[in-house]
């Protein structure tokens, strides 16, 4: 049965947070003498001389209304990559805990689980991308605190079969990780409305892909009010800046820019794939739920190096786990699409 309070740090259930001047003041006032700012403004257009919000209420309560959870269940971070860091903070005893990672998968977790000195332990996928649950179970012990799910995969583009994942919520008495940074992409339904079902369930997502604001740096994480509630006592105070805030509120208000957006990007995979499998040296192109295809071919070294050449920059993965001969290649607008196949006709294997 899962308990929160029996994978939370000592430390992190005693930790006094951070108590900014924005958090012990709640509304609207007219003269802000709290924060020790610059009361004359900031040299720009728009003036940033004022503290963010530090719990980003605007911009909660808007995803609340697309994504259909409450504001309470949902964490801001410094890109998804804060959210997976402060897991591991949060419920990870350095040199004592350990987490469950299934290559090919996203590398941050294993650079994150490095930097907090929490041992990773790796069970790959199977052949066919989905994850090898008697491995897992194999691999966990009492010190496993996290299992972390890439779905759609990175860098394969599937989606991992729900029921397998399930079966790890419903088993397992650490955390489960579902990241679905490219969940927009996908013919599966996010796992988001499934929060109340599961109280060992985070999942992480992001304004970088499918929303176009790679550059804020904006991530999401959703999940029980009590972990959001430990995430938010262990974040820096102002993690989300101001700039950021406004800009995605403002993104948020363009639904249906970003759906059409991706079904562009959709139809662009398609006929990329058609017209790459056209290509003696493509081997294989696995089936994608994202808005980037693996591609195996006769030398990806080659391939790549031959694209670099002309301006053209893809992923080599053929060095990952599982991924041998691989390129990743991001589906690009159709001018660019256009680019990559008018010039790879003119390689030479």
């Amino acid at each position: 049965m899962f308990e929160l309070n029996n994978i939370l740090r000592e430390n992190i259930k005693n930790l006094k947070p951070y108590s900014s001047a924005r958090d012990e003041f709640q509304g609207e006032a007219s003269v802000y003498l709290d924060a020790n700012e610059n009361a004359f403004g900031s040299p720009l257009e728009q003036n940033y001389n004022r503290y963010p919000d530090p719990m980003q209420y605007a911009v909660k309560t808007r995803l609340s209304e697309i994504k259909g959870v409450p504001p309470r269940n949902i964490f801001l971070g410094n890109g998804s990559d804060e959210a997976i860091d402060i897991l591991f903070r949060s419920f990870c005893n350095p040199g004592v805990d350990n987490v469950i990672l299934v290559p090919p998968t996203y590398g941050m977790y294993e650079v994150s689980a490095n930097i907090n000195d929490v041992e990773t332990r790796k069970v790959n996928l199977t052949n066919e991308y989905q994850l090898n649950l008697e491995g897992i179970a194999e691999a966990i012990d009492k010190n496993t605190k996290l299992i972390f799910i890439c779905s759609p995969n990175n860098p394969t583009g599937n989606s991992i079969h729900r029921e397998d994942i399930e079966t790890l919520l419903t088993n397992f008495n650490g955390l489960v990780v579902v990241d679905e940074a490219y969940i927009n992409f996908s013919r599966q339904k996010t796992f988001i409305q499934e929060l109340t079902e599961y109280a060992n369930l985070v999942v992480l997502q992001t304004l970088s892909k499918a929303w176009g604001l790679a550059a804020l740096r904006v991530g999401m994480a959703f999940a029980s009010e009590e972990i959001i509630e430990v995430m938010n006592k262990v974040k820096p105070p102002y993690n989300v800046n101001e700039a950021s805030q406004q800009l995605a509120l403002q993104a948020l208000q363009n639904v249906e820019q970003v759906n059409q957006w991706i079904k562009e990007t959709l139809t662009e995979r398609d006929q990329l794939v058609l017209n790459l499998k056209a290509f003696d040296f493509v081997l294989d192109i696995y089936p994608s739920d994202a808005n980037f295809i693996l591609v195996k071919t006769t030398d990806a070294k080659g391939v790549y190096n031959y694209l670099v050449s002309h301006g053209i920059i893809v992923r080599d993965r053929s060095k990952v786990e599982l991924c041998d001969g691989a390129l990743r290649i991001t589906v690009g607008t159709p001018a660019e699409n256009k680019t990559l196949l008018n010039t790879l006709k003119e390689y030479k294997a």
